[in-house]
């Protein structure tokens, strides 16, 4: 049976909107080929150079819209995921693909393993005191 009859409103969701798969916005991809680690809490912040993302004509409208909102501010993989409607996986491959153009990089937050110690900070403050 051919689909070349069907029904154009058949991918078409009234409350939704037009459905389009998370597979076809990152081509069929479950990762990105990036080497750095996209956490949830990793902050997306673009390079200088990318003011306007939309004249560039290879990204796509999910990359074009990740890149302005955090032109406006610098936003995490969650807040991107849950802004954009779109699920983290997706997220993270769209942000992977930015990193590898070098339009966006990412930092992390420091983990709480090399974070000083709350003792030894409060024995620096009262040997400061007590100069």
């Amino acid at each position: 049976m051919s689909d070349a009859g069907q029904d154009p409103q058949h991918w078409f969701d009234g409350e939704a909107g037009p459905v389009v798969r998370p597979y076809a916005m990152t081509r069929g991809r479950t990762s990105s080929a990036t080497r750095h680690r996209l956490d949830l809490i990793a902050i997306v912040v673009p390079e200088p150079a990318a003011d306007d993302p939309a004249r560039d004509q290879t990204l796509s409208p999910e990359h074009v819209e990740i890149v302005e909102r955090c032109l406006a501010s610098p936003q995490s993989i969650a807040e991107l995921a849950a802004s954009l409607d779109l699920p983290v996986g997706v997220v993270r491959v769209l942000v992977g693909d930015l990193v590898e153009s070098e339009i966006v990089h990412v930092t992390r937050p420091v983990p709480p393993a090399e974070l000083p110690d709350v003792n030894i900070l409060r024995e620096v403050i009262n040997g400061l005191r007590a100069l």
